[in-house]
């Protein structure tokens, strides 16, 4: 298929709406697997964004294309990066489901297509506008989606049991979604970062005691443009050495 941003489209013809057999091919190309009812879910919490956006202005972007490359899709090519983040560096026991905290969640990305990609895990979707968290309510009782719960909060007021991840897109720095998150994620959890390009200001801003474990290129299909996940954690506090005995 031919990216979004160099198909031609006559002027003022909106571009026809993707169907749930066209994102799961292109959800294949991500090596997801996900069943029509999955796909479904998607493309319906697309068309419910946009009938939001015309009132509430969530989103930027507004054409089926858009909808599909930059938001369902771009939030797509993290679920295997962030599956093989979490049995490398945060195994979880099988019968536990990964708890993750989508921050500053604003029209569900990337925590609505997590949770319908990953019905396993468990999320929790927290932004500081009310009508944002609306929006977010009402998706989750259109779509069903038993999984994800959302919380009006503000980050660093939030006092809950800590997350396996946290996860965010489009929301902060690196330092400051570290500063405004690092309560919540528990002993030996990871942050998420969904970044344009690489960030090598914001990594070189890190904080120290923060360990970078992987920068990953992401290939997004029908998106041209530059993506990027990073994957952070507390640094575990060094080994201590051997200790001398004193001659005597």
């Amino acid at each position: 298929m031919t990216p979004a941003s160099a198909r031609p489209e006559s002027a003022g013809t909106p571009a026809p709406a993707p169907t749930a057999a066209m994102l799961g091919h292109l959800a294949q190309q991500l090596g997801l697997a996900l069943a029509p009812a999955q796909c479904t879910a998607l493309l319906d919490y697309a068309a419910l964004l946009q009938r939001w956006n015309r009132v509430h202005n969530l989103t930027a972007l507004t054409g089926n294309d858009e909808m599909l490359s930059h938001h369902l899709l771009d939030c797509l090519a993290i679920v295997r990066p962030l599956q093989a983040a979490i049995a490398r560096h945060a195994p979880q026991p099988a019968e536990r489901g990964v708890h993750f905290l989508d921050a500053g969640s604003g029209g569900g990305l990337p925590g609505i297509p997590l949770a319908v990609a990953l019905p396993a895990w468990q999320g929790t979707l927290v932004d500081a506008v009310q009508k944002k968290c609306a929006f977010l309510q009402q998706a989750q009782v259109e779509l069903r989606l038993a999984n994800i719960r959302v919380r009006h909060a503000r980050l660093e007021t939030l006092r809950e049991p800590a997350y396996d991840l946290v996860v965010a897109r489009a929301f902060a720095s690196l330092p400051d979604l570290i500063a405004l998150t690092r309560h919540a994620l528990r002993p030996g959890g990871l942050w998420a970062a969904m970044k344009g390009r690489r960030p090598d200001e914001e990594l070189a801003a890190l904080p120290p005691g923060i360990e970078v474990l992987d920068t990953i290129t992401l290939r997004v299909p029908l998106l041209a443009e530059q993506r990027h996940l990073v994957v952070l954690r507390v640094a575990a506090p060094a080994a201590p050495g051997p200790t001398v005995e004193p001659h005597r």
